[in-house]
């Protein structure tokens, strides 16, 4: 999967992947031709980025949910091609600063990136060991010292973050190369953990198979981490773009027995027996950097009408949904995230924005002391015993047909191309979105036959 080298700095060519060169498309269009979206889990179109015009351009390697490790293990391999598809995005965006961000432990990952920035004017910035480093609000603030907007974007204060995946695919989409495979951990309760890049489309049972398989039955599987995943018990489920990890749990884990309660019954205990403690709002990472956020606020509205509940439910329209409260502040074992969710689902229902009082942002003075280590976090959610390195495998999975959802970034979902019965390469567009909406081609990730064709594509070999 290794691109071709490329040259930053020349923008009237690049290198295809069979050697040719490509005349002339500019970034963002290459970008969107080959399909990259956001790496980290949140699948935004990169190639909109790629029009800004901003002062930074900033990576993010600052992985931070537990036990996740495919972007420091991508680091250590490739952070030569990370390192160029900033530098594309430097240009593009006219941006004068550039800066990379990842945790200071990963040692091999720091070593590699900091031989592939020398003498190219880009920052390395080394992180503690916490949770949530990687939000793009908190590592914004820590390169720059800029507090975006509440409920804004980091274009509003000059910058642009992109996972150090999506740069990677960056410097494939200016040779060339689309988007097919994905980068992710598979860890937790199977026999080896691994990092590997596989074949998008592929189903979950198939990449276990990369770490021997699951070490216990039955098992369900976190996707895309403890902290901010979803839970599934659906092995069939097929991997996407914006799919960073499988973290694999016996279906009796306190974790999977926490998550799968009905949200109905959350909020029922949430209103019979919070006590206003407010440690869930003294240990948010956006309170802590001066967001108007509170969920012992939030806790209340589970006791009243609509009538009153607009008073407090306002109070989680800023959460960033990052689960500390509930999985590690709250000493009652209850739900504020899940609160705070309700409470931005209310805010919709009745046509609600609000954006907090309209006072300054200021980071808590507290805020350096209340940061959560990682390994703390990893002890209290009952993960110390799966917490043990996931090497990048090189082996390549081969897997017999794949899924491919329609809708793998945010937008509108892609139109197929293909029919029934048609014969695709690989990297061949098996769908694409309209040229005036937002969204990007979806590819064929192997080579096969096409045998069905909805709201997803499936393909034999």
């Amino acid at each position: 999967m290794r691109p071709k080298r490329i040259n930053p700095g020349r923008r009237e060519w690049t290198i295809g992947s069979g050697g040719g060169i490509l005349f002339p498309m500019n970034l963002s269009a290459q970008i969107r031709e080959a399909g990259v979206v956001g790496a980290g889990g949140a699948g935004f179109p990169t190639y909109v980025k790629a029009q800004a015009q901003v002062e930074y351009v900033i990576a993010n390697g600052a992985e931070c949910e537990p036990l996740l490790q495919k972007d420091s293990q991508l680091l250590e391999q490739y952070a030569a091609e990370v390192v160029a598809g900033l530098e594309l995005l430097r240009e593009a965006t006219g941006a004068s600063q550039a800066a990379a961000g990842l945790k200071a432990k990963h040692v091999a990952a720091v070593a590699a990136l900091r031989a592939a920035v020398a003498g190219r004017g880009i920052e390395l910035h080394l992180l503690d060991d916490f949770y949530p480093a990687g939000d793009e609000y908190e590592l914004v603030y820590e390169i720059t010292g800029r507090l975006i907007p509440p409920a804004g974007l980091p274009l509003q204060v000059g910058c642009v973050v992109n996972n150090v995946e999506t740069l990677y695919n960056v410097a494939r989409a200016a040779a060339g190369q689309p988007v097919t495979h994905k980068f992710l951990s598979i860890a937790g309760a199977v026999v080896h953990p691994v990092t590997a890049a596989v074949p998008l489309g592929t189903s979950f049972r198939e990449a276990l198979s990369l770490a021997g398989g699951t070490a216990v039955e039955p098992v369900a599987v976190w996707v895309g981490g403890a902290m901010m995943g979803t839970l599934t018990f659906d092995l069939e489920t097929p991997i996407t773009k914006t799919t960073t990890g499988l973290i694999v749990l016996p279906v009796d884990h306190p974790l999977v027995q926490r998550k799968n309660r009905p949200e109905s019954e959350m909020h029922r205990i949430g209103k019979s027996a919070c006590d206003q403690c407010s440690y869930c709002t003294e240990l948010c990472p956006r309170y802590l950097l001066g967001y108007e956020v509170q969920p012992h606020r939030v806790m209340r509205s589970l006791g009243l009408t609509a009538s009153g509940g607009e008073l407090w439910t306002k109070w989680g329209e800023l959460c960033c949904a990052c689960g500390l409260c509930t999985l590690y502040a709250c000493p009652e074992d209850l739900f504020p995230k899940e609160a705070c969710d309700r409470a931005k689902r209310v805010q919709r229902e009745h046509h609600l924005r609000w954006t907090g009082t309209g006072g300054p942002v200021l980071p808590h003075p507290l805020r350096a002391s209340r940061r959560v280590p990682l390994k703390q976090l990893v002890r209290r959610l009952g993960l110390a015993d799966y917490d043990v390195p996931a090497p990048l495998t090189s082996v390549e999975l081969q897997p017999r047909r794949v899924r491919l959802p329609l809708r793998q970034h945010i937008g509108v979902p892609a139109r197929p191309l293909v029919s029934v019965g048609d014969r695709v390469r690989r990297g061949e567009k098996v769908a694409d979105v309209p040229p005036d909406q937002l969204g990007v081609p979806v590819h064929a990730s192997v080579e096969g036959v096409v045998r069905q064709v909805g709201e997803e594509v499936l393909l034999e070999v």
